[in-house]
């Protein structure tokens, strides 16, 4: 994916640059050498020395950084990446020992001490000058054990930057896959929604039909306003709050236009929203309530709504009285609905505090706006 092939051009920017310092280090050197002592010259022939000697580990390190490396952390082949592993630092040992930097040998002594020594030891044979001290064969010494180490070192240097980035790609693919799947969570909710509330103004329109047709006439184009909300703003993240306030007072007309006066029903909505977007749909579930389970045909009945927009945050209040034999229809999917919603969409930023109360029940939500 995209951020995989910019995590390895940032990876592979990182080990260019760390060699490149490695290798610009004996230049630097030298010539802060030369800069403090003018007797000194600019040796080429050291720092190409040191260059080669660099070059090893910089063969090696691409081998185990495109070879070894994904094996290890990638298909976790880790008998494999040990065994050959162990091949890599056998023939690396064998290299070093076979290459080991030739000793410094001792020339002879000043000319005043040779006649000195003439003088005084005629009759001792002379000695052998010119010959290094012996020292003792040994298979690997300290000049490899060093250079163990640093190899170590970088092999471990590799495995934890491929590490992190490795680890920062499965948290990229993780989070994306949970983007995608809450996605199809919320389309799921949303097609639930649309469904459910054409269903219940179906049957407030086939109840005006034969109680009152003029009124079945409005309550249609009242339906018509909101189905065209629906078919072209209910499918977004987000709708305008001019929107979905337009989308509650037709819906609110259109309870209107089914009750008698003996339901009070009050609307506090903003004339003028900010220019903020808020879920579509995700209010119209609690007045949708409101409606089915607080009003009585034979009693005094309100529904109360109101919306407040405070420092980038929507308040909704929606409070109803309750019916002494509230509508009690199955597989309402409504307020499960919108509180599956919020959770997805919102986690822990917003409040929703209900109240039951003998007498009436009440509906507090608070929710940022983007």
């Amino acid at each position: 994916m995209y951020w995989m092939k910019i995590q390895s051009r940032q990876e592979n920017a990182i080990y260019l640059a760390l060699w490149g310092l490695l290798f610009a280090a004996p230049v630097l050197s030298m010539y802060i050498r030369t800069v403090n002592n003018s007797m000194l010259f600019f040796n080429w022939p050291e720092i190409i020395m040191i260059w080669k000697l660099f070059a090893v580990y910089l063969v090696i390190f691409l081998i185990h950084n495109f070879l070894l490396a994904p094996m290890l952390i990638y298909r976790r082949k880790r008998m494999l990446y040990t065994t050959l592993l162990a091949v890599i630092f056998a023939c690396f040992i064998t290299y070093q020992c076979t290459h080991r930097p030739t000793p410094k040998r001792f020339g002879p002594p000043p000319m005043e001490m040779r006649m000195r020594m003439r003088m005084h030891d005629r009759h001792r044979p002379p000695r052998e000058f010119n010959k290094p001290p012996r020292v003792p064969a040994v298979f690997i010494g300290q000049h490899e054990i060093v250079a163990v180490v640093i190899l170590v070192l970088m092999f471990g240097m590799n495995i934890g930057i491929k590490l992190f980035f490795k680890n920062r790609n499965d948290q990229k693919k993780l989070e994306a896959l949970q983007k995608k799947n809450l996605e199809q969570q919320l389309e799921y909710l949303k097609y639930q929604i649309n469904p459910h509330f054409f269903m219940n103004t179906l049957n407030n329109i086939h109840a005006l039909v034969d109680i009152d047709p003029e009124k079945a006439k409005d309550t249609i184009l009242e339906l018509s306003k909101m189905m065209r909300f629906i078919l072209y703003e209910g499918d977004k993240s987000g709708v305008p709050l001019t929107r979905e306030f337009d989308f509650i007072r037709h819906y609110v007309a259109l309870m209107q236009l089914r009750y008698t006066d003996k339901v009070e029903i009050r609307t506090d909505l903003p004339e003028e929203a900010p220019d903020k977007t808020v879920p579509p749909l995700m209010l119209i579930s609690f007045i949708e309530n409101a409606f089915k389970h607080g009003i009585s045909y034979q009693h005094q009945s309100f529904v109360h709504i109101k919306v407040d927009v405070i420092d980038d945050r929507l308040h909704f209040t929606c409070s109803n009285s309750k019916a002494e034999k509230p509508n009690e229809e199955k597989g309402g999917v409504g307020l499960a609905n919108v509180k599956q919603r919020l959770h997805l969409l919102y986690d822990n930023n917003y409040t929703l505090k209900i109240q039951n109360q003998p007498e009436s029940y009440n509906v507090e939500l608070t929710i940022p706006l983007t």
